[in-house]
């Protein structure tokens, strides 16, 4: 059993998190929740889905993000004729060696980039969700490990669905956290008019490199949790399956990817151990993709949002033990 948290090991990860979350913040202005939500994902060893309209800066957080991490990266622009070797890679025969060649795709990095993931066809999706999953491609029944850590930053856009091929739940679970980077403000629309010449994420120095960002993950996993707050967060999943207005509620995996989750939130204000505010914090962006409403409920304009608000409202909040 790994020994706990020091108070100065919890103090030395927030440094280097507001370090992280103060430079993506110079070139994503006036979204430091989303910024930290996103980093949040990267320690907690999860992937990331950014669902906005064009135009919000979704693209630009994944690129900040990558440059700010001192590893290997890739961008892949995904569009419906996309093969799944184009993103996974593909085995050739080289004519010198006479041998088979392994080619690895652009998945073989430690940030991927999949812009417009609902671009692609399904057997595409399949293929990218699959490394997710595993951290690994099979290609002619070899399997090839992708660099560790690794993290996936999907975008795609809700409102242009001509040519677009729809996420299914099953592979929607597989990400960690869906965000949405949202409208800026007025000032910060007019600040970002001002800079828009000269702020680009190529002009960001990385702050930690991977093998950092593998050691803050190492820790984030000895953050504390209480067994109420174990209870607490099984009674929020299960409360999603007993809604009439739901019709599949969160998966075991889901309770798992927000206790995750819930510890790196709390480590990156400098705590080494979860209160309920962190899970609360965290219902929307990892419990939120998660919920499949039934269809008259979705008719009469429920959302997922204000379900889960109504659940943190009426699943009891555990108390400390000496209050």
């Amino acid at each position: 059993m790994s020994h706990p948290l020091s108070p100065q090991e919890a103090q030395s990860f927030a440094d280097l998190f507001d370090r992280l979350s103060q430079q993506i913040g110079q070139i994503v202005l006036g979204k430091p929740e989303v910024v930290r939500l996103a980093l949040v994902a990267l320690f907690a060893e999860g992937h990331v889905l950014l669902e906005d309209v064009p135009g919000t800066g979704k693209t630009t957080l994944a690129r900040a993000i990558a440059a700010s991490v001192h590893g290997l990266w890739r961008r892949v622009q995904f569009t419906p004729d996309l093969l799944p070797s184009d993103v996974t890679g593909v085995t050739i025969f080289n004519q010198g060696s006479r041998e088979f060649e392994f080619h690895p795709g652009p998945v073989f990095a430690n940030i991927v980039i999949a812009d417009e993931i609902n671009r692609a066809s399904p057997k595409t999706q399949a293929a990218l969700l699959e490394v997710m999953e595993e951290r690994y491609v099979t290609v002619d029944g070899t399997r090839h490990p992708v660099p560790q850590p690794f993290l996936v930053v999907a975008t795609q856009n809700p409102v242009e669905m001509d040519g677009t091929y729809r996420l299914p739940e099953a592979q929607l679970d597989r990400f960690l956290m869906k965000l949405s980077v949202g409208y800026p403000s007025e000032d910060v629309e007019i600040e970002v008019l001002r800079g828009a010449s000269h702020r680009s994420p190529e002009d960001l120095r990385p702050v930690v490199n991977t093998e950092t960002v593998a050691l803050m993950a190492q820790e984030a996993r000895r953050t504390y949790i209480a067994d109420p707050l174990y209870t607490y967060l099984v009674r929020l999943a299960a409360a999603t399956r007993d809604l009439p207005e739901v019709r599949v509620g969160v998966s075991p995996r889901g309770v798992i990817a927000l206790s995750r989750a819930a510890r790196v939130y709390a480590l990156s204000a400098g705590r080494t151990y979860v209160v309920p505010e962190d899970v609360k914090a965290l219902l929307l962006p990892v419990f939120g993709h998660r919920l499949v409403l039934a269809p008259d409920a979705a008719m009469r304009g429920a959302n997922a949002a204000d379900i889960l608000e109504r659940i943190a409202a009426q699943v009891p909040v555990p108390v400390p033990a000496n209050a």
